[in-house]
């Protein structure tokens, strides 16, 4: 009887867990495998646990020559790919079949190559028949599989730069160049560092394969549930708590997980019906979960999976972009935050009775030691170790304090689930940064980069605000065909050298980059966080997607902000200057969510709203003169809604 009972309470949460897998099939690739069972099940979790035993070991134990420990790495993924992802949608679901074998023979075989060979390569220092015919082979297979796990949209942009490589002699104006011959080519792309095998994929085989099993780890601990209870204790009690439920939750839960549509579907299943059953409307309760769920890619320590790509392309420390975060994520946070407690108000809605929540106390008693390891894992990271060092450790510390409780602890079931779900989560990401190496070595071989750069200042007149308003459109478009990884390393290759050639810092530049390259997520037409809500709640991607770009407007402003200051990013200032600068931009993110809402105590009129979307502008310039300003402009309508609100009460 007692199971009986156990049974009927995890049934909605197994619904839950239905709902979320079925979003994810719809907006996430990587969710998309085939379903095995019998022995091909068994074979592919022992692949799967066999990449993250690799992983382990070279982390704990020293990692192989770079070369090696990425030929190693892809030759996981792409066998993965293969296995996992079907070719179209006539073939097997429950078995590979033959084109797929043929791939997997040619994908690993041509990995493994330059695992086997490099050191015969580097004596020699040139490039004989059998290493352009097994890089030829790799490009393709590395397209195939991009195709599978990515999307096409990927493949056909890294298909057009192969192209524009091929072809170049032949397009008219500053784009054109000389051309390169199909063995050149191949070399740069399979031989040289700056290719395939270059630094995307590099981070993919390192950082980013680490900090992924970080998360699987901690989810099989019951991370889920301490963030859902956590997030309930700590916001529940306020105005409009439903829904500032799903912020707390989605900024807990994108500390360890970089995804914005695994965010949506961790979050979603239990705040989205919170949400609608204390009466806010579906399409509004769908459009906050998308935009807290994007907000993860920008929270510490783990963001998104290009943020470790940043740390290499700046040469900085994890720890530094980590820090550098910091701050636009609280804004960030805060801006929907606002939005969200202005449409409360204007409801009239009251906080969730206290006897529906969970004491904070007991929460922390019950779950609060799955704390430690992303505490180990922060601490490690400010005392300068490597991101590497930091996600071993994390994951033998979230093992360790699995055992203080029962409800936490880990079985072997679960741990060698854990490490089967980090290698599938890996996959990809790890394509995406594999083909994005064919991106960035034609544009390095070709001076593409410089070119676009040059034309950009060109175009803009040499003014920062048109360049980084066209970064921005540059990182819009294209993240409605690319996964955000990709998105952001072709814009930073592309967009960010000419932001810095206007004197921007470059640790901003890049992060500008990064930033947009998340909301893409949210950008209609193609919003992808967006859609993974609309699937969880039964409304209209349209709607859902237009209603989320509207909340998350607030926080557009942050990345121009941070432009203009880059003390929000913890650079080039003292402790005054950082201050000042976070004030007068919490002061602008909350003036421009009232102004979107056309709300503060009472309704606005046409001069109060300008009033407000003027000084939140004025915000965004560093200086004594436009803070003073923002800052009275801002404030003079603040105390006028407050006197209207007062006179209405009497």
């Amino acid at each position: 009887m007692t199971q009986q009972n156990d049974l009927l309470e995890q049934l909605p949460e197994l619904d839950a867990e239905r709902a979320a897998e079925k979003v994810l099939e719809k907006a996430d690739a990587e969710a998309r495998f085939r379903k095995y069972g019998g022995r091909w099940a068994v074979a592919v979790t022992v692949i799967a646990v066999a990449m993250s035993i690799f992983h382990l070991y070279t982390s704990g134990f020293g990692t192989l020559m770079a070369m090696k420990q990425r030929s190693v790495h892809l030759a996981f993924l792409v066998l993965l790919t293969f296995l996992l992802y079907p070719g179209s949608k006539r073939a097997p679901r429950n078995r590979p079949s033959v084109v797929d074998w043929i791939w997997i023979i040619l994908s690993v075989s041509s990995s493994l190559y330059i695992f086997f060979t490099f050191e015969a390569f580097s004596m020699r220092g040139t490039a004989i028949p059998l290493d352009i015919t097994m890089g030829a082979i790799l490009i393709v297979c590395v397209l195939e599989a991009t195709r599978r796990s990515v999307g096409k949209e990927l493949m056909i942009l890294a298909l057009l730069f192969l192209a524009y490589g091929y072809w170049g002699e032949y397009i008219p104006g500053v784009l054109g160049h000389t051309g390169f011959t199909y063995k050149r080519i191949v070399y740069q792309l399979f031989l040289s560092s700056e290719g395939i095998f270059g630094i995307s994929l590099g981070v993919s085989a390192t950082y980013i394969f680490l900090f992924i099993l970080f998360g699987a780890f901690l989810t099989e601990t019951g991370m889920g549930r301490f963030i859902k209870d956590l997030a309930m204790s700590l916001a529940g009690r306020t105005i409009g708590g439903e829904a500032k439920v799903s912020i707390v939750a989605s900024g807990l839960m994108g500390m360890i997980n970089g995804s914005a549509v695994g965010n949506v579907a961790a979050t979603g299943t239990f705040t989205i019906p919170l949400m609608t059953g204390a009466g806010f409307k579906p399409v509004f309760a769908a459009a906050v979960v998308a935009v807290a769920g994007t907000g993860g890619m920008i929270m510490p320590p783990v963001m998104g999976a290009a943020s470790f790509i940043m740390a290499e392309f700046l040469g900085l420390h994890y720890g530094v972009i980590m820090l550098a975060a910091a701050i636009p994520a609280v804004l960030y946070y805060l801006a929907e935050y606002a939005v969200i407690h202005i449409e409360a108000v204007k409801m009239g809605m009251k906080p969730i009775p206290r006897d529906e929540i969970i004491p904070l106390t007991k929460v922390m008693r019950e779950r609060g030691h799955l704390l430690v390891p992303i505490i180990v894992i922060v601490y490690l990271l400010l005392i300068g170790r490597t991101p590497l060092y930091a996600a071993f450790y994390g994951i033998i510390s979230s093992i360790a304090v699995s055992f203080l409780t029962k409800a936490t602890r880990l079985t072997w079931k679960s741990f060698f689930k854990a490490m089967e779900s980090g290698a599938r989560q890996s996959v990809g990401v790890g394509i995406a940064c594999a083909v994005v190496g064919n991106i960035i070595g034609i544009t390095n071989l070709t001076g593409l980069g410089l070119v676009l750069g040059d034309n950009i200042v060109s175009l803009a007149g040499g003014s920062v605000l048109i360049t980084t308003f066209l970064t921005m459109i540059v990182c819009v478009i294209l993240g409605m065909g690319l996964p955000t990884t990709a998105c952001y390393i072709v814009t930073a290759t592309i967009a960010a050298p000419a932001l810095m050639k206007l004197g921007v810092n470059p640790l901003a530049a890049h992060m500008f980059t990064y930033y947009f390259a998340c909301l893409s997520n949210l950008t209609p037409p193609v919003a992808i966080a967006s859609y993974g809500a609309a699937g969880l709640s039964g409304q209209s991607p349209s709607a859902v997607g237009w209603t989320g770009f509207r909340i998350s407007l607030a926080g557009f402003l942050i990345p121009f902000t941070f432009i203009f200051n880059p003390e929000l990013l913890l650079v080039g200032g003292d402790y005054v200057s950082i201050t000042i600068s976070t004030i007068t931009s919490i002061i602008g993110v909350i003036a421009l969510a009232s102004s979107l809402q056309n709300f503060l105590y009472v309704r606005m009129n046409l001069i109060q709203r300008a009033g407000m979307f003027f000084g939140a502008l004025l915000l965004i310039f560093p200086g004594l003169t436009t803070d003073i300003a923002g800052v009275a402009l801002t404030g003079t309508v603040f105390f006028w809604q407050r006197m209207q609100a007062r006179s209405r009460a009497l």
